[in-house]
């Protein structure tokens, strides 16, 4: 992987101490071909762009985000502290909720649910929909080049639904809590 700009690297080395070492060094392949992999960000995608298509050990790329340990929340922690530190340094620090259904179908997809459809409905007229429902937690904040206020996702999670908690024998949570 090419060296890239200090300013840059400084940022994707926040991220190492939360990775073991060998870990660490295919997770910041993939942080960096995320953010410049054009389309969907799959790991096939990252490689490409990275100059890696070729990669005989592509999954040990797969296996940072199937089988590696690392906390997904403590990246979140740390990535919101460099969001505040960047947009707001002086605060106020306004988070924003948001929850998105993404349409899936199949007997393989276990924590779907049916959902009131927030796009198709109205107070008059109720849509359902089937699929997942991701729940998204971002820092609202002030951008100065585009004169308004855009929301920055930091942290992303599943919100099953209350029937797929019931079956597993999990205690259902609702989207607040």
């Amino acid at each position: 992987m090419p060296d890239l700009p200090a300013r840059f690297a400084a940022i994707i080395v926040a991220f190492a101490p939360l990775f073991r070492h060998r870990t660490w060094l295919h997770a910041q392949v993939l942080l960096v071909g995320a953010i410049l992999a054009p389309g969907k960000r799959i790991v096939t995608s990252i490689l490409r762009i990275t100059g890696l298509s070729r990669e005989r050990h592509f999954v040990n790329y797969h296996g940072v985000l199937n089988r590696a340990r690392w906390s997904g929340r403590r990246a979140a922690h740390r990535l919101l502290g460099l969001l505040i530190d960047t947009f707001v340094p002086a605060g106020p620090v306004i988070l924003g909720l948001d929850d998105t259904i993404e349409r899936r179908r199949g007997k393989c997809i276990a924590a779907k649910g049916i959902y009131r459809d927030p796009v198709r409905s109205s107070d008059a007229h109720f849509v359902k929909a089937s699929g997942l429902r991701w729940l998204s937690l971002m820092l609202l904040a002030p951008i100065p080049w585009a004169a308004r206020t855009w929301a920055l996702p930091f942290l992303t999670t599943l919100a099953p639904s209350e029937r797929y908690c019931h079956e597993h024998g999990k205690r259902h949570k609702k989207l607040t809590d």
